[in-house]
């Protein structure tokens, strides 16, 4: 196995549009990242770049020791999993699992125990000697997997695997694919337009926009932590809401909290957006006893999404519409009022 360097990986088609800006990115040996954003964004062309299949019209591809910029896609070590899992119809599960071993000229006796083993890792022992129109939508799936996994490469490169299947498929696909990844510690690199697949599957997420990368973490600081306006709201939903610091409060719209509270609270100046997430937000019927973090707000919509309910809501006699996630059993009513708690340390100060 081997990591992926990429050093102001850049792709520029005929005509002058720009696809890939400079993009500069390092995973580490055994990672698993994921590039997401949204359509035309650059994230395909950048793994294409990485296997070979797109030119590269500037700066370099490294995997381990190596630069790989001028290299055909079978001599750079790697694996990829398309959206149409491309496997061989008139082959079975077996012999698509199979293939690869044998164009490397891996003895028989090889090829059996590894293809046996990786049947049983995949949990499809016992279709293997069905054809791929003879199996659901998920199997297929896991067979082009496996057939990638098997031959063992530096790097496997993911292309929107799961976006043929259905939500629940999906749901299940998500955690196979990160089972996989922990069993065997490839270096893997997954785009994907689905940022729920990213949270779930990925160590580290890189949000691409307009062919650069804006921000790189791991899911839990790229949610709670997003450093522009563009990562906030591409990665899950949130509040938008404007500042302005005022000796020791921050002052928002018919109220104001504590400056201190905040995170990095004292390097604050001037007009600042934070990202709130609607989960962050909690509604109480009763005022509270501490009030320093209470703004009295009404309900002005609803929606009931079966697992929360997901509220709108006003502080009174202000304008700033703020969205609210609730449990089920927590009901309010259009036009009741309420106490919105807000937490600044939930609060996220962005560019």
């Amino acid at each position: 196995m081997a990591g992926v360097v990429l050093e102001d990986l850049t792709k520029r088609y005929d005509g002058g549009a720009l696809a890939v800006n400079k993009l500069n990115l390092d995973i580490h040996d055994g990672e698993f990242v994921c590039l997401v954003g949204p359509s035309g964004c650059g994230k395909t062309t950048a793994l294409r770049m990485i296997a070979g299949l797109e030119e590269i019209s500037s700066g370099q591809v490294r995997i381990g020791d190596r630069v790989v910029n001028n290299l055909p896609p079978r001599d750079r070590d790697i694996a990829m999993v398309f959206q149409s899992y491309a496997l061989y119809p008139h082959m079975s599960v077996r012999d698509n699992m199979a293939f690869g071993l044998q164009l490397r000229k891996l003895p028989s006796a090889e090829v059996r125990r590894r293809v046996g083993e990786m049947l049983e890792v995949v949990r499809l022992t016992a279709l293997s000697r069905r054809y791929p129109a003879e199996l659901s939508g998920g199997q297929q799936q896991r067979v082009a997997l496996a057939r990638a996994i098997v031959i063992q490469p530096s790097v496997l490169l993911l292309d929107e695997p799961l976006s043929n299947l259905d939500a629940n498929l999906r749901e299940e696909m998500r955690g196979e694919i990160r089972r996989l990844h922990d069993a065997f510690r490839i270096t893997t690199v997954h785009v994907t337009h689905d940022q729920a697949e990213a949270m779930v599957t990925s160590e580290r997420i890189a949000v691409m926009n307009q062919g650069r990368i804006e921000q790189v973490d791991d899911p839990h600081t790229l949610y709670t932590r997003p450093r522009t306006r563009f990562v906030a709201g591409f990665i899950g939903r949130t509040n938008f809401v404007e500042g302005s610091c005022n000796g020791e409060q921050v002052a928002f719209d018919r109220f104001a909290l504590p400056r201190a509270r905040f995170e990095g609270g004292a390097a604050l100046e001037g007009k600042v957006v934070f990202s709130i997430r609607p989960q962050s937000l909690r509604l109480h019927r009763a005022p509270p006893a501490v009030r320093d973090f209470h703004v009295e707000v009404r309900v002005i919509e609803r929606a009931y999404l079966g697992e929360f309910w997901d509220y709108v809501v006003v502080p009174c006699e202000g304008a700033l519409r703020l969205k609210v996630t609730a449990p089920p059993l927590e009901v309010y009513g259009v036009g009741d009022a309420a106490w919105l708690e807000l937490d600044p340390r939930q609060m996220a100060a962005i560019r």
